[in-house]
């Protein structure tokens, strides 16, 4: 009789230890600088108990790439339209765990304090992966500086403006490189983290900002199908979308970036 519950008593051994041991695994976690791995690092200081290896990526590194191949755990960089295009392109289907924070597009300048300055074909930096570029134009749109087809289905292309007063010229430039371009053009439409990490507010330096409200670009928790129910996923997720986290992004970042909770109120 006692034979007979060796081997499952065993297996259960073995089976509790590999969990313990996965559990205490450090969840290794990709992200742009700013915001997302200041955000990740007061996660660590509200949660002490969630092991995080908060991993910051350099511009030109892909983490969806990494992610995929099972280099880390979870990102936290993008929103989901970018994140379609990333797994059309990769062959791969992630899983979104927490939608967190929105960081609303702006336009700056250097040069200009009002639009009505602008001289004719004046040059306009735009971010050029399809995604951010059919959002900058739509900014542009909204700023009431160029006018786009109507009922356009899919991503907008500067192919797609009908209506330019100021002959406005678009240069599509790597987005984490605009920053640096803003001396050299006269208008610059600029991602959020990248306006912060250049040293610009853009609540109070951007000369046009997306609405926050109904905004779909929210930056979101990503891993893959594989670990989309674990533990430490489940609970990192539950961390990003907390009223104490979205208090922190409320009071740091001074309305340049904007937990969802508040997006959407």
């Amino acid at each position: 009789m006692l034979k007979k519950f060796v081997l499952p008593l065993t297996a259960a051994a073995v089976l509790v230890a590999s969990v313990s041991a996965y559990a205490v695994e450090p969840l290794r976690v990709a992200a742009d600088p700013v915001p997302h791995a200041e955000i990740l690092a007061y996660v660590q200081k509200i949660d002490p108990g969630l092991n995080l290896k908060v991993i910051e990526i350099p511009s030109g590194v892909n983490s969806n790439e990494l992610l995929a191949h099972g280099d880390i755990d979870a990102n936290y960089f993008q929103h989901r339209p970018y994140l379609a295009t990333q797994e059309k392109a990769l062959g791969v289907k992630f899983a979104v765990a927490a939608e967190v924070h929105i960081e609303p597009l702006g336009i700056y300048s250097s040069k200009y304090k009002h639009y009505s300055q602008l001289p004719d074909k004046a040059k306009v930096a735009i971010p050029n992966n399809e995604t951010n570029l059919s959002r900058g134009l739509y900014l542009l749109q909204d700023q009431g500086l160029i006018t786009l087809k109507p009922d356009l289905k899919g991503l907008a292309t500067p192919l797609d403006i009908i209506g330019n007063p100021k002959h406005l010229k678009i240069l599509e430039i790597e987005s984490p490189q605009i920053p640096r371009a803003l001396p050299d053009v006269d208008l610059a439409v600029i991602n959020g983290n990248f306006a912060l990490e250049a040293g610009l507010d853009p609540a109070k330096d951007a000369l046009g900002l997306e609405k926050a409200k109904d905004n779909p670009y929210a930056n979101i928790l990503v891993t893959s199908q594989k670990l989309a129910t674990d533990p430490r996923i489940l609970r990192l997720a539950k961390d990003l979308e907390s009223p104490q986290v979205a208090e922190f992004i409320l009071q740091k970042y001074h309305g340049s970036v904007l937990p969802v909770s508040a997006a959407k109120s």
